[in-house]
């Protein structure tokens, strides 16, 4: 009896340990469970910025005379449509004229005294080959005819200059465009160079508006907009970025754009107000904290949870250009999904999790 008993006390304690070790295999087995922080990808509404500004030409030309002089008239005032080669302004030009006259007359004596000194050499050249006079005598001609010659070049240069000059007090105009801004008045005496008319080129015309720097340093050259007319909504141009200013203006903290516009209406005239806006790839549905992505092997990874299973998967997602603390995703998961937003670096394909209703945001 007491035999039987130390058997089976011995059994009970083979069995115990038995079901001891496989509790701690089993323990020692079980799948990891970690709570994430996750959330709900849902559509974002694509919201709309406007920014004021006003219609400018790509191309203005400040226009002056290139002779000191008093301006005697003014054909155009501003807002007027001009064409290449209109008159828009004239110095006095007597002065000028005078000058003018005085060369020509200076270029008819000198011509009168080439026609002499070719005479002369001619007269010489015979009498030498006659044996009558000597060959000084000839040499002397010949100079004389040379320097009577270049008199001659001299003159007509002089004459061409001062005939430039006098044209100098005609301002024309160098393209087709619009008349924007006047800086003489009739009587008035203006130094060679000073600008006169300002004529804007309108052609080409662009949206100026000024956006908040935060704003500018998302924006790249080439960025497509809207413009569309204040007073008048409807009418509207597409256009894109084509120049950023470097630095933002020390007041307002603002950075000026250009938009030059494609074949933009004739009602966009220059100096019109106009609404810009920035157009939104339409291709991005939603947007996920930069800590949702994960980057592997070149491409970008985004968590996907198995709210059924609850386990995580890795999908890839195409991205576009980041705003802030938020990046656009462009295809790759639909609306509605759970994703993991932290710790993406340390999960695993088909890991166990936990959605902490503490943690869902």
């Amino acid at each position: 009896m007491r035999f039987q008993r130390a058997v089976i006390a011995l059994v009970g304690i083979g069995a115990l340990g038995v079901l001891t070790g496989c509790s701690e295999n089993e323990a020692a087995t079980a799948p990891v469970v970690r709570p994430v922080l996750s959330m709900v990808v849902e559509p974002q509404r694509a919201e709309t910025v406007s920014f004021t500004g006003t219609i400018q030409p790509r191309f203005s030309h400040d226009l002056g005379f290139r002779v000191l002089g008093r301006v005697i008239s003014r054909d155009v005032d501003v807002g007027a449509t001009v064409t290449a080669g209109q008159l828009l302004a004239t110095l006095d030009p007597v002065t000028l004229t005078l000058a003018v006259r005085q060369l020509e007359a200076e270029l008819a004596k000198a011509e009168a005294q080439l026609v002499f000194a070719t005479a002369t050499r001619d007269r010489k050249k015979a009498l030498v080959a006659q044996k009558v006079a000597s060959q000084a005598d000839l040499d002397t001609a010949d100079e004389s005819l040379a320097s009577a010659s270049a008199a001659v070049t001299r003159g007509r240069a002089n004459l061409d200059k001062a005939k430039e000059q006098l044209s100098y007090t005609r301002l024309v105009s160098e393209t087709d465009g619009i008349v924007t801004a006047t800086a003489a008045e009739v009587g008035q005496t203006v130094n060679a160079g000073d600008t006169v008319i300002t004529v804007a080129q309108a052609d080409i015309r662009e949206a100026m508006v000024d956006v908040p720097d935060e704003m500018a340093r998302t924006l790249k050259i080439g960025d497509p907009f809207t413009t569309s007319l204040q007073v008048e909504p409807s009418v509207h141009a597409e256009g894109r970025v084509r120049e950023i200013a470097p630095q933002a203006d020390a007041a307002t903290r603002t950075r000026r754009l250009r938009i030059t516009l494609d074949a933009p209406p004739p009602t966009f005239r220059i100096g019109t107000t106009v609404v810009a806006s920035p157009r939104r790839d339409e291709r991005s549905l939603v947007d996920l904290p930069r800590s949702a992505l994960l980057r592997a092997n070149g491409d970008t990874f985004v968590w996907v949870v198995d709210e059924k299973a609850m386990t995580v998967s890795r999908a890839r997602v195409e991205v576009g250009e980041a705003t802030g603390d938020t990046v656009p995703i462009i295809q790759g998961i639909d609306a509605g999904t759970r994703v993991v937003i932290a710790g993406v670096n340390s999960l695993s394909e088909g890991q166990k999790i936990k959605i902490d209703p503490e943690m869902v945001p």
